[in-house]
């Protein structure tokens, strides 16, 4: 199991350091961006919203997609972003049926995220003060958990629609934003976000909690009210 100093040196490595020096000369772009990090098709995306400025640091959100699935996936927050002025940053799971922590635990896509990270902070300008773990389905579970253990780096997790929190360890105090569709019948309510968000509470977390009609997708309504809930002056 790859514990969070393990994560912070992959964020942070001698290694990685010197290969984001030398990506840091492959200028950003506005818009969606291969992150050119991973050989094959498991690599992951970039999007970088259209008011970005290189010499004001920008909000980030790490964003985790679901199961069997791909960046792609999470291509909806894009318009968002552009609207409200946050980056995305989604890499690809390593397997492509879903994330490490809910297969044998984590390993493999922690590494990969600190790669990403190293590479994204030194070709962008990013306010560290305002990051974000996020994501729906596996991708919640993966935000919630691992959220919960990078608390102190990531100081906002936004999970739509978890299923399961499994933290491999607990680090800082973030803000966390769950929503759930009361009709969900993958995930059912009930027995996820519900007792969730009750855990966490008597464990003193800051928790807001959405619940709306519906199902297991996202609402565009609801995926927005939680960027902006993470936006939101503390």
């Amino acid at each position: 199991m790859l514990t969070r100093r393990a994560f912070l040196a992959a964020a942070g490595g001698a290694a990685i350091a010197r290969s984001a020096r030398v990506r840091a000369s492959d200028p950003v772009r506005i818009g969606q961006q291969k992150l050119k990090l991973a050989e094959g098709d498991r690599d992951g995306l970039l999007y970088v919203p259209r008011g970005y400025k290189p010499d004001v640091a920008t909000p980030l959100v790490l964003m985790f997609h679901g199961a069997g699935s791909s960046a792609l996936n999470v291509s909806y927050t894009f318009s968002i972003a552009d609207d409200l002025g946050f980056m995305v940053l989604a890499p690809d799971s390593r397997d492509e049926a879903t994330w490490d922590m809910l297969l044998h635990g984590y390993g493999d896509d922690v590494e990969f995220i600190g790669v990403a990270l190293r590479d994204t902070y030194a070709r962008c300008n990013v306010d560290r003060a305002r990051m974000a773990i996020a994501g729906h389905s596996d991708g919640a579970s993966y935000s919630l958990s691992l959220g919960l253990g990078v608390g102190d780096t990531f100081g906002h997790v936004l999970a739509f629609s978890p299923g399961v929190m499994t933290p491999a360890e607990v680090h800082g105090k973030p803000k966390i934003f769950i929503s759930h569709g009361i009709s969900d019948p993958v995930m059912p309510i009930d027995v996820t976000s519900r007792t969730f968000v009750a855990r966490l509470k008597r464990l003193g977390y800051d928790v807001t909690f959405r619940e709306y009609e519906g199902r297991h997708g996202v609402p565009p309504a609801v995926a927005r009210e939680g960027f902006e809930w993470f936006l939101r002056p503390s």
